[in-house]
C-alpha cells in the first residue's frame, strides 16, 4: 500500500511515521508514506500558495497552481483513490477504512487556511472524507488517523491478523472488554470465566459483552446489528442483553 500526502506541514507526517506500528509498517515494506509539499512546486517566487478569496471573506484561500501540478507529480494507476480531507466530506468509519484498504495507493490531500480553491477538487476529482464533525487547523492529523487506520487492515500489518478482526466495528459492534496479569488488583478481579481455559465459554462470553457494552455506549450500533442479525446465538445474546435491561 503506498501512502501520498499534499501537506505544507511534511515534517508532522513524518514525525508520525517514526513510530509505533505504523513506522514498523514502513520498515517492513507492507506501506509506504510520502509526504509531498504543494510548495515546492509553486511558480511564485516568494513560494506563496495561497492568497485572498474573490468576493471578499476572511482568511486566505489555497491556489489552483501548486496543488494542480503538485498532484500531476505523483504517479497514479487505475487502483489510485484520491482523498481530500475536508469537513465537508462523508463521515470515516471502519466499513470505509476496509473498503480503502483493498486499494494500492492512496492520495491524501491536506488543506489548510480557510480551505481550497474550489477548483482543486474538481481537477483531482478527490472524494471529501472528514473524521468528524468538528473543525481543525488542517488535514495532517485527519490523514494520518486514516494512514494508521487502514494500514491495521492490510494482511500481516498487525502481526496477527485476529488483531483486527476483533476490533471495536469491524463486526458493527464494539469491542469486549481486555483482562491481563494479575488476576486481582486493586479489589478489581478478572472474571472467572476467562480463567477456566474453555474457549467455548469464553467465546460465547466475549460476544456477550460485545453486545452488552455496545448496547450500553452505542445503541444506535447496538439496533443496527440486531435489524440486521440472523444468527441464531446471536439473536439469543441478543434477547438476554435486552432482558437485562428491561
Amino acid at each position: 500500500m503506498k501512502f501520498d500526502i499534499l501537506t505544507l506541514f511534511p515534517d508532522m507526517i513524518n514525525q508520525a511515521c517514526s513510530h509505533s506500528i505504523v513506522s514498523r509498517g514502513i520498515d517492513s515494506g507492507l506501506i509506504s508514506v510520502n509526504a509531498v509539499n504543494p510548495r515546492d512546486y509553486t511558480k511564485d517566487k516568494h513560494k506563496k500558495v495561497d492568497d485572498t478569496p474573490y468576493g471578499g471573506g476572511a482568511g486566505m484561500v489555497l491556489m489552483c497552481q501548486p496543488y494542480f501540478d503538485c498532484f500531476d507529480a505523483i504517479e497514479k494507476s487505475d487502483d489510485t483513490e484520491v482523498i481530500l480531507l475536508s469537513p465537508q466530506g462523508g463521515t470515516f468509519n471502519q466499513h470505509m477504512s476496509i473498503e480503502l484498504a483493498k486499494k494500492s495507493h492512496i492520495i491524501l490531500i491536506c488543506g489548510h487556511y480557510e480551505g481550497f480553491d474550489e477548483r482543486i477538487k474538481l481537477y483531482t476529482r478527490a472524494r471529501e472524507v472528514s473524521i468528524g464533525d468538528f473543525v481543525l487547523t488542517g488535514g495532517e492529523l485527519p490523514a494520518m488517523c486514516i494512514v494508521d487506520s487502514v494500514s491495521r487492515n492490510i494482511d500481516g500489518f498487525l502481526g496477527k491478523i485476529d488483531s483486527a478482526h476483533f476490533d471495536s466495528f469491524s463486526d458493527g459492534l464494539l469491542e469486549y472488554p481486555q483482562y491481563t496479569k494479575p488476576r486481582e488488583y486493586g479489589g478489581y478481579k478478572v472474571p472467572d470465566v476467562l480463567l477456566n481455559g474453555n474457549h467455548q465459554e469464553i467465546a460465547l462470553w466475549r460476544r456477550k459483552q460485545q453486545l452488552l457494552v455496545t448496547y450500553k455506549k452505542r445503541r444506535d450500533l447496538f439496533e443496527k446489528f440486531a435489524k440486521n442479525c440472523d444468527n441464531k446465538t446471536d439473536l439469543k445474546l441478543l434477547n438476554e442483553v435486552i432482558s437485562e435491561f428491561k
